[in-house]
């Protein structure tokens, strides 16, 4: 299992990371706020996180870009893993939703933007892409 994490907080200080299961989870923020998602990967395993459509209504939320940081600190391990940070801010008031999507070897995700591709014709069975979706009302 995949733990997602989600903070808030607003300027440049960085903000408490908070926990949230996969599936649907909902977060609440003021105009101006800036947020952060964050989940694990490995690209050595084919296993990636992207953002994906419906991309987030940019009246309520706008993606302020993505940093990845090796989970060994400082030094970079062949095959380790790596925390993918998304980073959003909030700029007005409204309700919008924020969908991740996670590719693995086992999905098929299309040109790497995490948009399903046609079906394989691999020997093996694929099986749809992860989606989490993010509720965001700001107020």
């Amino acid at each position: 299992m995949l733990a997602l994490v989600a903070g808030c907080g607003s300027g440049s200080a960085a903000p408490a990371p908070v926990a949230h299961p996969t599936g649907e989870s909902r977060i609440t923020a003021k105009a101006g706020e800036r947020f952060t998602l964050t989940v694990h990967e490995n690209a050595s395993t084919r296993e990636h996180w992207y953002l994906s459509a419906p991309r987030p209504d940019t009246a309520v939320v706008r993606d302020r870009g993505q940093h990845s940081a090796s989970d060994s600190g400082d030094k970079h391990l062949v095959g380790g893993g790596s925390s993918l940070t998304f980073t959003f801010e909030a700029t007005g008031r409204g309700s919008t939703r924020i969908v991740l999507t996670h590719c693995t070897f086992a999905t098929t995700c299309g040109d790497g933007d995490g948009t399903p591709a046609p079906a394989s014709t691999a020997p093996y069975r694929e099986s749809a892409p992860e989606r989490v979706v993010y509720t965001v009302t700001v107020r």
